[in-house]
């Protein structure tokens, strides 16, 4: 785990999760698509399996470009379209489904409110979109964005772009960032830290943590210690209820500054 800004962490904080979630409310936590990104449901795979270590099961909740479209029964029984792949994940093809939710101000916070009413054996929600369905959903909450990128050039583009909408359009000001390659390779350090660079210099955003995966690994593999602490920085910056207690009075989105998925879940 790469951490630009290291916190004190106690040693049973893993024992202090799983108590903290015995009596909680459900964590969403927005993943930003990023179709430049190979292996991009491996990564999301690799965060449902450390939540499973903690005892929580996890809806993907997935409007990704390259997603399926949501079942005809969305729009009537959202419940029913929620695929229980095992014990600990279950999947909500959704591609197009948060716009569905627009409002006279532009939020479609609504969505989060009916996910959660779908699913309520969920205790974590990852909800993987594009940055500009995110901005919609989760405008001006306490969440904290994964970006997705791997070595592409163009994949770190675009997870730098999806920072910088979301933090002009939505005041999401912290980051953290999944990488699929190998946890060995020098490169990686060097795209985290020239993404953390640009959000601090450019944006006034801060890229808080990230960690690397291996897409090629097997899914049989352990979780790293890597992957564990991400997962962990992620809930705990989640507050249980927050995005939803936020949506009641949802506000208008900020003007601009300037005008694979199911297969690799089903292996966890």
């Amino acid at each position: 785990m790469r951490d630009a800004h290291p916190t004190y962490s106690p040693q049973d904080q893993a024992d202090g999760l799983r108590r903290l979630f015995a009596s909680s409310r459900v964590r969403f936590i927005p993943v930003v698509s990023n179709p430049h990104v190979m292996g991009g449901g491996v990564l999301l795979e690799g965060l449902c399996a450390a939540f499973a270590e903690l005892g929580l099961h996890t809806l993907v909740v997935d409007a990704g470009e390259s997603a399926p479209l949501p079942s005809e029964l969305a729009s009537v029984d959202l419940g029913s379209c929620v695929e229980r792949l095992s014990k600990d994940v279950s999947y909500l093809a959704a591609r197009g489904l948060p716009m569905r939710y627009i409002n006279a101000n532009g939020s479609a916070a609504q969505f989060l409110e009916v996910v959660s009413d779908a699913a309520p054996f969920a205790d974590v929600v990852l909800l993987h979109a594009s940055a500009a369905e995110l901005a919609r959903v989760v405008a001006l909450r306490e969440v904290r964005p994964v970006l997705l990128a791997d070595t592409d050039s163009m994949s770190v583009t675009h997870a730098y772009a999806g920072m910088k909408w979301l933090a002009s359009r939505a005041g999401l000001m912290v980051y953290s960032l999944l990488l699929a390659c190998s946890p060995q390779l020098r490169l990686s350090d060097r795209i985290a830290q020239q993404i953390s660079s640009c959000a601090d210099g450019f944006l006034g955003a801060v890229l808080r943590d990230w960690a690397c995966m291996d897409p090629k690994s097997p899914s049989s593999a352990p979780i790293s210690a890597e992957i564990r602490h991400l997962a962990r920085e992620l809930l705990m910056a989640a507050p249980p209820g927050a995005a939803l207690e936020a949506s009641v009075n949802a506000s208008p989105l900020r003007p601009p500054v300037r005008a694979q998925m199911r297969n690799a879940v089903a292996t966890v």
